[in-house]
């Protein structure tokens, strides 16, 4: 995101009139925990009820894994997850801990199936009013700001694991590959390149690998 890919869509954010700031801050990898078992294998996934943001991202990925994704405002998860409507959901470490997820789910495994950011926007008109140098300032204290954010992001996960083990949550780490092959032959990875394009497709694979 801080190559070429990350450039692209910083053009393309722009040419709704607002202005990304050049690095873009960490909200981690997401993980799957559920009450019911551990997610070992794709087949883990099948007919679980989910919950995923409103996103239609993350329910084609959920779908394309069998499972049956809800999407449910984030501030209805825990009640969601107490009351049995759903069997899991998925999120990054320090968004379980601070929602105390832990306290109404059991199993959480490491499945870092999507690693999401967040960018500093600015209006475009507003923000090119604003003389070079105040621009040049705040986008320079953005910048540097974001990147702390990410060492402060990899400390935390570094230590929650440990936390939240105490707190009664079981952890497992399955292997990525099966999910991926799931994923691959269910038309996941087809489906979001016609979505987005060959160019920002291939500005994808050249970081991570072939999908499609």
């Amino acid at each position: 995101m801080d190559a070429d890919l990350g450039a692209y869509i910083r053009a393309q954010i722009a040419k709704v009139n607002l202005i990304a700031m050049d690095r873009i801050w960490d909200n981690g990898f997401r993980q799957t925990t559920t009450s019911t078992k551990p997610v070992q294998t794709p087949d883990d996934f099948r007919g679980m009820k989910l919950r995923v943001p409103v996103s239609p991202l993350w329910t084609s990925m959920f779908k394309a894994l069998d499972a049956s994704p809800a999407s449910i405002n984030f501030n209805e998860v825990y009640s969601a997850l107490q009351t049995k409507v759903v069997d899991g959901q998925e999120n990054p470490l320090a968004i379980i801990s601070t929602a105390k997820l832990y306290e109404v789910q059991k199993y959480c495994s490491l499945t870092n199936h999507m690693w999401d950011g967040f960018w500093f926007l600015a209006n475009r008109r507003a923000w090119e009013a604003l003389p070079d140098e105040v621009r040049g300032t705040v986008a320079k204290h953005i910048n540097a700001a974001g990147l702390k954010e990410r060492d402060d992001v990899a400390k935390l996960n570094a230590t929650l694991q440990q936390d939240l083990a105490a707190r009664g949550l079981v952890f497992n780490r399955p292997d990525p590959a099966p999910f991926r092959d799931k994923l691959r032959a269910a038309g996941f990875y087809t489906e979001w390149k016609a979505k987005y394009g060959d160019e920002a497709w291939s500005l994808l694979e050249r970081s991570v690998g072939k999908l499609a």
